[in-house]
């Protein structure tokens, strides 16, 4: 399942890269807090959609981001 960075916002349009809180490879749960994004208003964390394992990470800390971009990929279980 691809984790996606969700709709940031009316009138934002980036989001950086601030932490990831798990590492490829790790088992995830539903809910749980995958990555931290700042955008020059707010900062917000990203849930798992699914309880899996986190295959691939595509985006890394520092890296600045639009709606909608793939960061990860999560292999259900």
């Amino acid at each position: 399942m691809e984790l996606k960075v969700p709709e940031i916002g009316e009138d934002i349009f980036e989001a950086k890269i601030v932490e990831w809180f798990v590492k490829e490879g790790d088992r995830v749960k539903k809910d749980q807090d995958l990555v931290e994004l700042v955008t020059d208003k707010a900062s917000f964390v990203v849930p798992s959609p699914i309880n899996g394992r986190l295959s691939k990470i595509y985006k890394e800390e520092g890296d600045v981001l639009g709606a909608d971009m793939l960061l990860a990929e999560i292999d259900p279980e």
